[in-house]
């Protein structure tokens, strides 16, 4: 049910927005209509995204692999491109129970994803924001997935190691000098220690793939995501820490994937 005041039209959204420069303003200002409460709920909200806001956090939510999942405000917004690891993660579940483990998890949205798709999973997050944590625990909580606060592995139940079938991780992965390239709403919304990666993009990759094989299963998988151009040097690095690469890719959502297997035994 729309709540425009009869004196504001639809149109005059869209042009707003498209002249703020966002490039779907008519989806947008569909989604800000359905979202808004209140027609003062939705002057508030159209005049966040003309200043720049992002969609995701003016409407307090964003779409991930079907799912509706909360975004707050300064947590990281999941991309669509992250979808692609997510499917790779599905496809090598198997039947029996799962446990999962997502790192640098933000909102939570990768494992509220996987666990939607697959059975009887055991799932764990953990991020050093504690924005995101909050965040991720609203989330996940009512599928009964624990979120811990701290610096990758370390808040961690110990009771975890050598159990983890499903490592994944969105790390940071924009270089320092690229941070200034990115788009405003990334740029100045979203916290910098989701984003940064440090000299070459590859610091905080680097250490989850050092320190996973402890933690994996036999057989367990670690999935990172990463860029196209980075995609030789994270597998490398895998290769280096003992877990067997392979990247895949998707041209489609532009997205680059590197899996490492923890041999058997």
């Amino acid at each position: 049910m729309s709540v425009f005041p009869s004196s504001v039209h639809q149109s005059a959204i869209v042009s707003r927005l498209r002249a703020a420069g966002c490039v779907f303003a008519e989806d947008e200002a569909e989604l800000l209509i359905s979202t808004a409460r209140t027609p003062d709920d939705l002057t508030t909200m159209v005049d966040q995204r003309v200043a720049g806001l992002p969609l995701e956090h003016v409407l307090g939510w964003a779409e991930f692999c079907g799912l509706r999942v909360t975004v707050d405000p300064e947590v990281f917004v999941p991309r669509r491109r992250t979808e692609f690891l997510i499917s790779q993660a599905a496809a090598l579940g198997g039947r029996s129970a799962t446990v999962v483990v997502d790192l640098c998890c933000g909102t939570g949205a990768m494992g509220a994803a996987l666990a939607a798709i697959l059975d009887g999973v055991e799932l764990h997050a953990a991020d050093l924001h504690p924005a995101a944590v909050q965040c991720a625990r609203r989330n996940l909580a009512p599928i009964g997935g624990q979120v811990y606060e701290g610096d990758l592995y370390e808040p961690l139940p110990a009771t975890l190691r050598g159990r983890v079938d499903i490592l994944i991780a969105s790390p940071p992965y924009v270089p320092t000098e690229a941070i200034r390239l990115l788009p405003s709403e990334a740029r100045v919304h979203e916290p910098l220690v989701a984003l940064d990666g440090g000299a070459d993009g590859l610091d905080v990759v680097r250490r989850v793939i050092a320190e996973a094989p402890p933690w994996l299963a036999p057989g367990g998988r670690l999935l990172v995501e990463t860029s196209e151009g980075q995609a030789a040097r994270t597998a490398d690095a895998m290769a280096a820490g003992g877990l067997t690469p392979r990247v895949a890719r998707s041209d489609e959502l532009y997205a680059t994937v590197v899996i490492g297997t923890n041999p058997t035994g």
